[in-house]
């Protein structure tokens, strides 16, 4: 075990690389602290895009560039990769763990930004089917499996099996299923036709499944309703009402409002109905009297985003619970910013803060190429220049001037054309997490049907199950 420490000046420690770490970060740079950055990932994830990498838009060095050399030129900032393991408010340190290396970070002054992850509502077997959309792991799968199944169905030798290859379901009608399902419809109907021979990609099925009554609930019912109507034209079949209740390698299982229970076969699922903080939230409440986690377990935080007990300990972005703040990226940039002021301002003696407030600056969902909705206060509008609005809200907070300029090449090639030029995909993209899987479950039955997911080639199940078969000899 290592330790690190750092003599003299203020320590702060960060959790997290995404837009609350980062920003929070960013903002100490002239600050008389040393700040230490752990993230279990060695890349800031600009997460609003990952359904441009998963349908072949971006690459994925456009939205995840090396935290490393973001924070280069900040010389009071320091990068640790690994996953932290545990907190102790009152020793005040941090333990993280890279591969079999434990190291402890000692802190004067906390940020924790470890954000949300996908959440199954207590079915995470449905995981293995229908990957969320919360990593880059998570993309690179979803882009394999979303071409895979494609090319499976240029070799289906019935046509219920090419149906099914061909069905493709996206849980949740938030702003990730209403984009991701515009994506893979246009995929199939502008850059995959014309391609195969025994298909014709536009007979690609994409399927909206909404457990509630309304696509966009929280953007209310106008622009629900714009986008709805939208991705209906383009072919998109909206179900609302519509509660999942199994899921599995060839299909799920819905149940409607009036209890009906019915089957959807699908070879590609994705899920993206709800999320569930950082365990981490819940380590930090239980070491402080008074704090509470709510139901998807993000931390109820003071008014300064602090924990009972603990004024050196901020709790920011998906992983702090306050009314009226949504886990967008706004949320935690707004909120990092926040508690590095804070940090500031006790350094300069300044022992009283003022509550933080939420400037709610809209929220946007783009529905398909020159089509996006927008709310901005009580303005609310869709069409071409809600779709400008997007494009150039995104590029904004992009990190780095050459993410930004080969995006726009990218936006400029698909949307004005029919190409994309991130359309690679590998069978380890896909069957690295399954195969890892069925190696620690040892089930050749549970490795059979993991390969199942994508009618996997016969060379990829014989991997798969070579592995589980070594797993057990082992």
């Amino acid at each position: 075990m290592s330790t690190q420490t750092v003599e003299n000046r203020h320590r702060v420690v960060v959790i997290g690389s995404g837009f609350g770490g980062l920003f929070g970060t960013k903002h100490l740079k002239r600050a008389d602290v040393d700040v230490t950055l752990i993230s279990k990932t060695s890349t800031h994830l600009f997460q609003p895009l990952l359904y441009q990498v998963a349908t072949g838009i971006l690459s994925t060095g456009e939205i995840a560039p090396a935290t490393r050399l973001v924070l280069r030129k900040q010389k009071n900032a320091q990068v640790l990769l690994g996953e932290v393991t545990g907190i102790d408010l009152q020793k005040k340190i941090v333990t993280s763990r890279l591969l079999d290396q434990d190291t402890v970070t000692p802190f004067d002054s906390l940020i924790v930004a470890t954000g949300a992850q996908q959440s199954y509502f207590g079915n995470d077997r449905f995981a293995t089917y229908a990957p969320g959309m919360k990593t880059i792991d998570d993309a690179l799968e979803l882009r394999g499996r979303i071409l895979g199944a494609f090319e499976q169905a240029e070799l289906a030798t019935t046509q219920e099996q090419r149906d099914r290859l061909l069905t493709f379901v996206i849980v949740g009608a938030g702003p990730t299923g209403v984009e991701l399902a515009g994506q893979i419809a246009e995929l199939a109907d502008r850059t995959l036709e014309g391609t195969f021979h025994n298909i014709d990609p536009r007979d690609a099925r994409v399927v909206l499944l909404e457990g509630a009554g309304a696509v966009l609930g929280p953007m209310g019912p106008k622009l629900g309703g714009k986008a709805e109507r939208r991705l209906a034209k383009m072919g998109v079949e909206i179900q609302l009402n519509a509660m999942v209740i199994d899921v599995d390698a060839f299909g799920v299982t819905v149940k409607d409002s009036d209890g009906t229970v019915r089957r959807i076969e699908s070879a590609c699922k994705v899920w993206s109905a709800g999320v569930q903080a950082s365990p981490l939230g819940r380590m930090i409440a239980e070491q402080s009297d008074g704090t509470d986690v709510d139901r998807a377990g993000r931390v109820v935080v003071e008014p300064d985003l602090t924990v009972k007990g603990h004024p050196n300990v901020f709790v920011v972005g998906d992983l702090m619970s306050v009314p009226n703040v949504p886990g967008q990226a706004q949320g935690a940039i707004q909120g990092a910013t926040y508690a590095a002021k804070q940090i500031k301002a006790g350094l300069n003696g300044q022992a009283e803060r003022k509550p933080f407030k939420y400037f709610n600056k809209g929220s946007m969902a783009t529905v398909s190429r020159f089509s996006a909705v927008c709310q901005v206060g009580k303005l609310e509008f869709g069409g071409f220049l809600a779709w400008l609005a997007w494009l150039g809200l995104h590029l904004y907070y992009l990190v780095g001037y050459r993410s930004r300029i080969i995006t726009v090449i990218q936006w400029f090639v698909t949307f004005l054309g029919r190409t994309r030029g991130q359309m690679a995909a590998t069978e380890q993209w896909v069957f690295a997490r399954l195969a890892l899987e069925a190696i620690s479950t040892g089930d050749d039955e549970d490795a059979e049907e993991l390969a199942a997911t994508l009618g996997a080639a016969s060379n990829s199940r014989v991997a798969v199950d070579k592995a589980t078969r070594d797993a057990k000899a082992g």
